[in-house]
């Protein structure tokens, strides 16, 4: 664990010296992108150092002023686009511009209305913001990592919470839940409070021009539980924002990228037209499969240079086929 902390942290600094915002410039001007191809970036909490220290820290994408130059220098020189037209586009109804990117926020924190709408709202971005609706309106009821985070923070064994989530990810969910539960009781830790945003404040959110879409409803990673249960959590996801907001968008993002070939089955029964893993990567539109899209996450490392680094790596696109483990709370580098 200590040699990869290691290893992260050189990459960070290198990411930040001369010679690699030189290298990233020089991809840049090598060429245009191929059409069709769009980024579909992916945060979770945009927050300030110690905002929130009561949550995981790993799902911090960024700080809020690192955040603002990446959405600043994205709106000058990349078309930044919605997810209607990503659905158009999916139906055949329109083509996306060269360099398209699309900007996703996970789980619906309460750190996005405070820290990163504004800055969306005044740069005039589109925005899309995928909600595990069992959480909004519920604060007793906290996510399992940042349940796991505070129980180990209350026995001073935070080092062990990146190895410990990773082995959590491969167990099935319910067994995953028991054994949070039981930390939790064994570390005499507090119950960790909900951090979601309310409906009354999604609304006001929806009104002012968020894309609120289905993340399910309580956040299991969908591969770890049965199809009939992965459907009902689509669906009643669904079902909860057309009841709260009025509608709800045929689109879904797998919690955690967790998904199968069941998993893409019961969401396509759901109505579900797109659906966004967490698997690295620029999409290529009717070439990467539309129930396995692609997203570049923006984590807690990702400077505007790495950021600009990871939107030209993948320039060409690729295929997605096969279920891969899913990154649920890594970060890159």
């Amino acid at each position: 664990m200590r040699v990869r902390k290691r290893l992260r942290d050189a990459a960070g600094a290198a990411a930040k010296t001369a010679p690699f915002g030189a290298a990233v410039r020089l991809l840049e001007r090598l060429g245009p992108p191929r059409p069709g191809r769009f980024a579909v970036l992916m945060y979770h909490r945009i927050a300030a150092d110690g905002q929130g220290s009561e949550l995981e820290p790993a799902l911090v994408s960024a700080a809020p002023d690192e955040f603002a130059a990446q959405m600043a220098f994205l709106a000058e020189r990349r078309p930044l686009v919605s997810l209607e037209l990503v659905l158009a586009v999916r139906r055949g109804e329109a083509e996306l511009p060269p360099g398209a990117v699309v900007v996703t926020f996970d789980d619906a924190y309460r750190d996005f209305a405070q820290n990163a709408w504004p800055v969306l709202r005044s740069l005039g971005v589109p925005t899309t913001l995928f909600v595990p609706t069992a959480y909004p309106g519920n604060p007793a009821l906290a996510f399992w990592w940042d349940r796991l985070h505070r129980a180990l923070r209350s026995i001073g064994c935070e080092e062990s919470a990146g190895d410990l989530r990773r082995r959590l990810e491969t167990m099935p969910h319910a067994a995953a839940l028991a054994a949070v539960a039981g930390l939790e009781a064994a570390s005499g830790a507090t119950p960790a409070k909900g951090a979601v945003l309310s409906w009354d404040e999604l609304r006001r959110l929806a009104a002012e021009g968020v894309t609120m879409v289905a993340h399910t409803r309580t956040h299991p990673l969908l591969h770890r539980i049965a199809p009939e249960a992965a459907r009902e959590e689509i669906a009643a996801s669904l079902a909860d924002l057309v009841r709260e907001l009025g509608s709800s968008p045929p689109a879904l993002a797998y919690p955690g990228g967790g998904h199968s070939p069941p998993v893409a089955a019961a969401a396509r029964e759901c109505g579900i037209e797109v659906g966004f893993t967490t698997e690295r990567g620029i999409n290529a539109a009717g070439i990467t499969p539309w129930m396995q899209l692609c997203r570049v996450n923006a984590g807690r490392r990702a400077s505007l240079a790495v950021l600009r680094a990871q939107l030209v790596a993948f320039r060409g696109g690729r295929r997605t086929h096969e279920v891969r483990r899913p990154r649920y709370l890594s970060v890159p580098g």
